[in-house]
């Protein structure tokens, strides 16, 4: 049955199954190769060119519909008005948990998207920049709670989007490092007006903070949720932080660098599951997973990162 075919329910959401899904793909030609595309998967993410063909191929598409329709519809806004308004970016969100794919997800997108006709500018930012310093965490006693909302400097996250949608050029975005686990102090990536801007994170469809007016998904235009059973998410954190274990962790330089001196391996893993169990799952059910039904489309996975269904808010 297709998804125009199901009867209409009090949800949102249309819901799509993988299969119906991938027939939205049509005869459009995949314009990644396999080594693009081992460029853009991240740590533990099994995806591949059939997943990318079947699912993310249409997800492009349908952004580049709707990327178009505010093209239009700015022009046709402005002609209305008899102004010169300049057209601001199409902003993208993607939120989920940690352990979801969001990083391997936007990277996709944005090469997907950028490949589309008269979508050539497509930026990618991710909310990790925005953390507060580690030194900042520890004087609010908040290192136990990074990733939490009130981790994040809200007020200069929520200033970055707004600037970004009025058109403002020549923006800077600290820069985070996953290696020292810090804000690269004196680093920065600058935004330059694109066509779209994708913003990847943790809490990106949170209703607004305390003593906000408005919210940071006021500001996005379409937002993505990728979604997964928690008992996934924590099977897929573990696996990543193994091979993290063997790999980035045994740098110098790395925040967990002592955890390869001073813990065996399976003492490391224990104490990872317990990041996953006080961390990172109180985060999720607290603060993350309540804002799902906020979002335009969520994509949800099953095993091996696969995605399963796709629920499109109705228009």
């Amino acid at each position: 049955m297709s998804a125009a075919q199901r009867p209409q329910s009090r949800s949102p959401y249309v819901s799509i199954d993988r299969a119906d899904w991938s027939d939205l793909a049509g005869s459009s030609s995949l314009p990644l190769t396999e080594e693009e595309l081992r460029n853009i998967r991240g740590l533990g993410d099994l995806l591949d060119l059939q997943e990318v063909s079947e699912v993310y191929l249409p997800v492009s598409e349908l952004l580049s519909i709707y990327v178009k329709q505010a093209q239009l519809l700015h022009g046709n806004t402005v002609e209305f008005f008899g102004e010169r308004a300049a057209r601001t970016p199409f902003i993208i969100a993607v939120a989920g948990s940690v352990a979801a794919g969001k990083s391997t997800v936007s990277r996709l997108l944005k090469e997907l998207m950028q490949r589309w006709e008269g979508i050539p500018n497509v930026e990618l930012v991710t909310t990790d920049g925005f953390l507060y310093p580690n030194s900042e965490l520890e004087k609010r006693g908040l290192m136990e709670r990074k990733g939490f909302p009130e981790s994040y400097d809200r007020k200069k996250l929520l200033e970055f989007v707004a600037d970004i949608k009025s058109g403002k050029s020549e923006i800077q975005v600290p820069v985070y490092s996953h290696l020292t686990y810090d804000i690269v102090e004196g680093e920065y990536v600058t935004v330059t007006t694109p066509d779209v801007l994708i913003v990847e994170g943790l809490n990106l469809l949170q209703p607004p903070a305390p003593g906000q007016e408005v919210a940071l998904s006021d500001y996005f235009d379409f937002s993505i949720y990728i979604d997964a059973d928690p008992k996934n998410l924590e099977k897929w954190y573990l696996a990543r932080f193994a091979q993290l274990w063997s790999t980035a962790f045994t740098n110098p330089r790395s925040y967990f660098h002592d955890l390869t001196k001073n813990l065996t391996e399976e003492q490391a893993m224990d104490r990872a599951q317990g990041f996953w169990r006080n961390i990172n799952l109180i985060n999720l059910r607290e603060n993350i997973e309540p804002t799902r039904s906020r979002a335009t489309l969520v994509m949800h996975k099953g095993d091996e990162h696969r995605v399963e269904k796709v629920l499109l808010r109705k228009i």
